[in-house]
């Protein structure tokens, strides 16, 4: 041992015998040697040496590897017992990380696959919502038979998020080979998405209105469409089948007919379904008789209640008016306004003094109105009224009422019946459009008033002082053109009107001459951000017998719904053409219309920014 340490001691530097001092080359020679004993040594510790001898040869005795060779073994003996569990922990943990490395893989392979999966599911299984971009359409439902009635009505009937078109009119009169008569009216729905006929249904008599609602407000109920008729038809429609539901027995109308549409009531006989009420009138004005009627079977809720009143000009109502303290009244009238409790005409129908606890309230305010002789009725206003509107008051829980007059326009406090303001017009003959113009969240009203021949006014009059707030005149031959109004997101409306071509104004004229044929009418948007100018968002040759708003909830969208006729020829009725328009396209593709030459002109691009923001919302109430 102390051989093989001194022999390993005198490697690193040899020094010659004979000169005694340190020589290069002998140096290398030793250095050669000691890698040669390194690489011997390495090889033979794994079981191989280098390629220079075959296995089991052994080295010369007297060489310096002879020396080393013999204390390999001692070497290879303390590596194997110093660090015996190096080299199989070692492949341990790389077996262990292969392990997790395959498991990770597969999740993540697993995942993706079910994730894929999962997309195309709902990609191709789960219905996507329609989408209602363009959504402009024209229908042509063929000739009219006559009829002098144009009931329109939006309502979501299939379910798919957009509202559909109910309409009805009166089909032609001939009589088949074997004598039957063919219906007199039928009622369409048209589907709000393409226009295509969803169902149709017979109708005995022309429609007078069409009205769609839920008589039972928080259920999961079917909406229902309650048709009135010009003579004797009360009829309630299933809106998603068309079905009839039941229909009011006309002997209950005794010798009257139906005066005006039916009017819903609150729940009076107490089986979870709201009531109705309808008008008949006899041959004779003074003749008026109440009925009321079960939302859920159509039968009578008591006998018919009489009237007798006397007043000159058209039948106003009937209208369901409810006070700030909850009590119910039926306003009606020739001319005039009247009210009458409901509570009264439940005591007479029933003959019995029992109430339902929705009738057993009264509102001090109008109770003492009553005539002297404590009669029933009660005035509230008789000075020539033309049309009656219920508005939403801003500071109460009730409405107050708008009356149109021969003389103008007035408003009264619906808490105590006191004027707010008036409005002396004249010509005014169609329904005030409501809708947000001002900035104080009150309604406006948009009028539309006869300015000579073939000349119209429009005018909005400011709902909270009755002040006119913007006014202007354009040419119209259509006689009662309809007028509406959408509501925006930011809490105002844009008006829509019919009117013939326009141009700019002159600054000393008041009138502006039609720039197109008589027979163009042109569909113009007023928005209250920029009064000095018109949007001309379409145009028809056709009469514009009725129009409807709804909004597509999805897309904060406003569809402008249209009913015209044609020019009727010899043997050849009036063809009936209905029409969809989607606002926000055509706010896009609209042209402006300059009012004012010296107000300031307003940059297309700033206007088409402003436009393309708009979105339409549902009114926060009914307007």
């Amino acid at each position: 041992m102390a051989t093989v340490l001194s022999r390993a001691l005198k490697l690193p530097g040899k020094k010659s015998p004979d000169l005694g001092e340190y020589d290069p080359l002998t140096q290398a020679d030793s250095d050669e040697s000691e890698d040669d004993l390194v690489l011997n040594l390495q090889q033979k510790n794994g079981g191989v040496k280098n390629g220079k001898s075959p296995l089991g040869e052994v080295p010369e005795p007297d060489s310096d590897a002879e020396a080393v060779g013999a204390a390999k073994p001692h070497l290879s003996e303390v590596a194997t017992e110093g660090y015996p569990s190096e080299p199989l922990g070692g492949l341990e943990q790389k077996a262990a990380s292969s392990i997790v490395s395959y498991v990770r893989t597969s999740v993540f392979l697993l995942t993706l696959v079910i994730s894929t999966i999962l997309v195309l599911v709902c990609a191709f299984l789960i219905p996507c919502p329609p989408r209602d971009l363009h959504s402009t359409w024209s229908r042509q439902l063929g000739p009219q038979g006559g009829g002098d009635l144009s009931p329109l009505e939006l309502a979501d009937v299939n379910g798919d998020g957009l509202r559909d078109v109910l309409l009805s009119f009166v089909t032609s009169r001939n009589r088949s080979a074997i004598g039957v008569s063919k219906p007199a009216a039928v009622l369409v729905c048209l589907s709000g998405m393409n226009g295509s006929t969803l169902w149709s249904s017979p109708l005995p008599e022309e429609a007078r209105d069409i009205t769609c609602l839920d008589l039972m407000p928080g259920s999961m109920a079917e909406t229902i469409c309650l048709v009135t008729g010009t003579h004797k038809m009360f009829r309630a429609f299933n809106a998603t089948s068309g079905k009839a539901i039941w229909t009011l027995n006309p002997n209950y109308l005794s010798n009257g007919t139906l005066a005006a549409p039916g009017v819903v009531l609150p729940d009076l006989d107490e089986d979870g379904v709201r009531d109705l009420v309808v008008l008949a009138i006899g041959e004779l004005q003074p003749d008026l008789c109440f009925l009321l009627v079960s939302g859920r079977t159509g039968s009578p809720v008591g006998r018919p209640v009489k009237y007798s009143i006397v007043g000159v000009g058209n039948l106003i109502g009937p209208q369901v008016y409810v006070t700030t303290n909850g009590a119910v009244y039926i306003l009606f009238g020739f001319g005039n306004i009247q009210a009458v409790a409901l509570r009264d005409i439940f005591v007479q129908a029933q003959n019995r003094d029992s109430l339902p606890p929705s009738l057993q309230i009264e509102e001090p305010e109008w109770e003492k109105r009553r005539s002297i002789n404590l009669s029933e009725l009660i005035d509230i206003y008789s000075d020539g009224v033309e049309l009656l509107q219920m508005v939403e008051a801003p500071d109460s829980n009730c409405s107050n009422l708008l009356m149109t007059t021969r003389q103008g326009l007035v408003l009264l406090r619906g808490q105590n019946l006191t004027p707010s303001w008036t409005l002396s017009l004249q010509g005014l003959h169609s329904q005030p459009t409501p809708g947000y113009f001002t900035d104080d969240q009150t309604l406006d009203f948009l009028l539309q008033i006869q300015d000579g021949v073939g000349m119209k006014k429009m005018m909005v009059v400011d709902g909270d002082s009755g002040s006119i707030s913007w006014s202007y005149t354009a040419p119209c031959h259509m006689k009662e053109t309809p007028a509406t109004s959408a509501v925006t997101s930011d809490q105002k409306s844009v008006f829509l009107f019919w009117a013939e071509g326009m141009s700019a104004a002159s600054p000393s004229s008041d009138v502006i001459p039609g720039t197109g044929p008589p027979s163009l009418h042109h569909l113009y948007l007023l928005h209250p951000a920029f009064p000095s100018l018109l949007l001309d968002l379409t145009n028809a040759t056709d009469t514009v017998t009725a129009s409807e708003v709804g909004i597509n909830d999805l897309w904060k969208d406003a569809f402008y719904v249209t009913r015209t006729t044609g020019p009727s020829s010899e043997g050849h009725p009036a063809p009936l053409v209905v029409s969809k328009l989607s606002l926000r396209w055509a706010l896009m593709e609209g042209q402006v219309v300059q009012l004012e030459d010296t107000a300031p002109k307003i940059g297309r691009g700033e206007l088409r920014r402003f436009l393309s923001r708009i979105k339409f919302v549902d009114p926060p109430h009914q307007i």
